[in-house]
């Protein structure tokens, strides 16, 4: 599985709009509307590269508002379950 973040910039006025469209595309996961350099980041999970080929500019970058995305492919995942499990393999509890 491929983990993408795509980082939009969104006209002002259609974010709220923009962000259900983009959060209704196949593959898109999450959608955050956000403060800072860019309007809204989604979270997409692919089966392919092609398929993310297709999506961003095919879908994600069509919906009406939307002006840039800039798309980061992720590699690994760490987060603080990820942590925790890791730490707990072979310790069982009594």
């Amino acid at each position: 599985m491929i983990t993408a973040i795509v980082l939009i910039q969104a006209a002002a006025e259609t974010i709220p709009d923009a962000a259900q469209a983009i959060a209704d595309i196949e593959g898109v996961t999450e959608v955050y509307s956000c403060a800072g350099d860019v309007d809204l980041i989604a979270l997409v999970k692919v089966a392919r590269h092609e398929d993310l080929a297709e999506l961003v500019p095919g879908h994600i970058s069509k919906v009406p508002g939307v002006l840039n995305t800039d798309t980061h492919i992720s590699f690994r995942s760490y987060s603080k379950r990820d942590t925790e499990a890791a730490f707990s393999i072979g310790l069982d509890e009594a």
